[in-house]
């Protein structure tokens, strides 16, 4: 008659859980070939700033980053908060730029504003120091979550603040 152990219910269930971890499992992998993500063909190689690129003609800084925001809207002496990208990009000083995480160490609010020299959020006054992210102020203990990012250029007019890769 009929197996038990083998119904069509569980056939089908196997089979959706099968069709569905695949694709999660390629997603995962990162098996590309060197050299396959996308880079950034105009960045000037011996760009001045903050580039972490020493001129070299690699361009490795810049292949695996996402490009954030123009460094001519980031104000000296401030920042903008990036919520799509979860980024805080600041400018200490004329030509420096820093990132953070916009998500706040002490419960997890996106941080909402950028003034007076500290990054602050909104939900319980802590405030973070836009030069190295430190808690100057507020529940928060911790600091802000450091993002790696750099400076470079999309075309010769341009220049940006990107974010390197995790």
């Amino acid at each position: 008659m009929t197996d038990p152990a083998l119904t069509r219910r569980r056939a089908l269930a196997g089979a959706a859980v099968g069709g569905l971890s695949l694709p999660l499992l390629a997603a995962c992998g990162g098996g590309g070939s060197p050299g396959a993500s996308a880079q950034d063909p105009s960045a000037a190689p011996g760009d001045s700033g903050n580039s972490g690129n020493s001129g070299n003609s690699g361009n490795s800084g810049q292949s695996q980053a996402d490009v954030l925001v123009a460094t001519s809207d980031v104000p000296v002496g401030g920042g903008v908060i990036l919520g799509d990208q979860n980024v805080v990009v600041t400018q200490p000083q004329k030509g420096t730029f820093e990132g953070f995480s916009a998500t706040c160490t002490h419960q997890g609010c996106i941080l909402a504003s950028v003034a007076g020299g500290t990054i602050n959020c909104g939900c319980h006054g802590s405030q973070f120091s836009i030069t190295d992210g430190s808690n100057v102020a507020g529940p928060s203990g911790s600091p802000a979550g450091s993002v790696a990012a750099t400076t470079g250029r999309t075309n010769a007019a341009t220049k940006v603040v990107h974010m390197i890769s995790r």
